[in-house]
């Protein structure tokens, strides 16, 4: 029997078929482990024209809330908008039964600021000497909510 395989998907499929496999592996896992609530947690601003201005996506497994990813437009920054992104997610969180969070950032400034949210590391990736690009490094965070 002759199967073919994809291992490159068209760009504008990234985001469904990423989707998908999320789906299957968390199913997956399910059967495995005993889990919390699987859910998946985006919140967004807009300006009064309905232009994005910032946002955070995030899920949630095993108890944690992961926050994938968080923006917010440079004009914004340092006016409370990511506190508050930041604030309703983990109020989302715990209220489905989650008793932690946790993120990853390469960006120092970033990580000072979840520092004063009360994130703490707990972990930590960097380049070797060498390593393209020199000095880089990722801070894994965690907070107890």
């Amino acid at each position: 029997m002759t199967s073919t395989m994809t291992f490159t998907e068209p760009v504008s499929a990234h985001a469904e078929v990423t989707a998908e496999i999320e789906r299957n592996l968390l199913a997956s896992l399910s059967g495995l482990n005993s889990q919390a609530t699987n859910s998946t947690l985006v919140l967004s601003k807009r300006d009064p024209k309905g232009n994005l201005v910032a946002g955070l996506s995030g899920s949630t497994s095993y108890g944690w809330l992961l926050v994938k990813l968080l923006w917010v437009h440079r004009g914004l920054r340092g006016t409370g908008v990511g506190t508050v992104l930041m604030g309703e997610a983990e109020e989302r969180a715990k209220a489905i039964g989650c008793h932690g969070a946790w993120l990853d950032t390469s960006n120092q400034a970033a990580r000072d600021f979840y520092r004063r949210l009360g994130y703490t590391d707990f972990g930590l990736l960097s380049n070797s000497p060498g390593n393209d690009p020199e000095g880089h490094c990722r801070w894994f965070m965690k907070k107890s909510l």
